[in-house]
């Protein structure tokens, strides 16, 4: 089967190109032909909350990525879709996470349908933004109605979906492992990386917890380091290890820092953390904590199954689906109070109380079942 994937990838960076690559990866090793059209512009800069939008990461090997799509142009979106109207691939696996992309995703597949060949499927990672935007559910919808099938990764993500289309065929996966990472290696090794390379102070005892990723509004970073104030956490000595760049003003969070007296107790990296370096942040903590207002999927979540870390989440989105309480994790409400008991209650168990359940559960998340569920899904389509 001739498949192509319409999504970020390299030389942009971030979790969706990650994915993306390792997606393409997987239909490959599954036999199939399989290339990627990205973006040329992905956002314009004034749109784009990070310092740069670029990978310093090399290009993946035995991926072909055509960087074409400009999201802004809509000449480029109708000569895209003539292209891929006479390449008439057997199937397009459409990413969408944005509405902003709608109008040139839609006007892309609407282009392409008119072979009567290729069968489109989306991966819709979001129907509505976390942040509300004007034109949101137009844009949507519009993007929607050039699809054939979805895959959803969570159930609150399906329930958005049939809010627009409730009759398509979908179906719901667990976001597979990132596994494109490296190998898990010791917490001494990882400490000692971060000390040696980025200059990080960790000791080789201290308690760890990690906040990862993009920091904006909706993750409740600020939840956590109030959380970092309540007294059991300032007297049990765990510190809070911050690896992620700000997508959003960084000085309310400085700010609050200094208002709760918190400094001592956080190691801030808030850099982009690139592919080549995020097992070594994973590695060196003792639990990942997910603070999140709200949410539909995490990209963390999977990497904290390929590498065995515990996960402490707020009750938020699909977390509670994905971490099983007492199990893989801890499910806590996103306030403060709650966070704190649930992170002393970590180290009441023990990081190795959660491995066994850890080591079972991340067999659910293969690339191989994502691969066939879309190639199940597009048996159902008709043409």
């Amino acid at each position: 089967m001739k498949v192509i994937i319409i999504g970020p990838a390299w030389p942009l960076r971030g979790g969706l190109a990650t994915f993306d690559q390792r997606l393409c990866k997987a239909f490959l090793e599954d036999g199939h032909e399989c290339s990627i059209y990205s973006f040329s512009l992905q956002y314009p800069g004034f749109l784009f909350p990070g310092t740069t939008q670029y990978s310093s990461d090399p290009q993946p090997a035995d991926i072909e990525i055509h960087s074409v799509i400009n999201s802004v142009n809509p000449l480029n979106w109708v000569s895209i879709g003539n292209r891929l109207n006479k390449n008439a691939p057997d199937l397009i696996v459409v990413r969408y996470w944005l509405p902003f992309m709608g109008p040139a995703l839609g006007t892309i597949l609407r282009r392409v349908k008119r072979n009567h060949t290729t069968k489109i499927i989306a991966i819709t990672d979001n129907i509505l933004p976390h942040e509300k935007r004007p034109g949101d559910r137009p844009f949507t919808k519009y993007f929607l109605k050039s699809c054939d099938a979805f895959v959803t990764m969570s159930e609150t993500v399906m329930d958005d979906l049939r809010q627009f289309e409730k009759t398509k065929p979908a179906k719901r996966v667990f976001h597979p492992l990132y596994d494109n990472f490296g190998e898990i290696i010791s917490g001494e090794s990882a400490r000692q990386f971060l000390n040696r390379k980025m200059q990080l102070d960790i000791g080789q005892k201290d308690k760890i917890i990690l906040f990862f990723g993009f920091i904006r509004a909706y993750k409740g970073l600020d939840i956590l380091l109030r959380a970092m104030a309540e007294p059991g956490i300032r007297e049990s000595g765990i510190r809070l290890l911050v690896a992620g760049e700000f997508y959003e003003d960084k000085s309310p969070y400085q700010k609050l820092i200094e208002e709760l007296k918190i400094r001592e107790q956080l190691i801030l990296k808030t850099d982009f953390i690139p592919d080549s370096e995020v097992r070594y942040y994973l590695c060196a903590a003792d639990a990942i904590v997910q603070p999140y207002r709200h949410a539909t999927q995490s990209g963390v979540t999977p990497l904290a199954y390929h590498f065995e870390k515990p996960m402490i989440v707020s009750n938020a989105g699909s977390f509670a689906e994905q971490v099983l309480h007492q199990e893989t994790g801890l499910v806590a409400e996103a306030e403060p109070g709650s966070l704190a008991s649930a992170i002393l209650h970590f180290y009441e168990l023990g990081e190795q109380y959660f491995i066994p359940h850890l080591r079972n559960e991340k067999k659910k998340y293969s690339w191989k079942n994502l691969v066939n569920t879309i190639l199940g899904l597009s048996h159902d389509i008709q043409k």
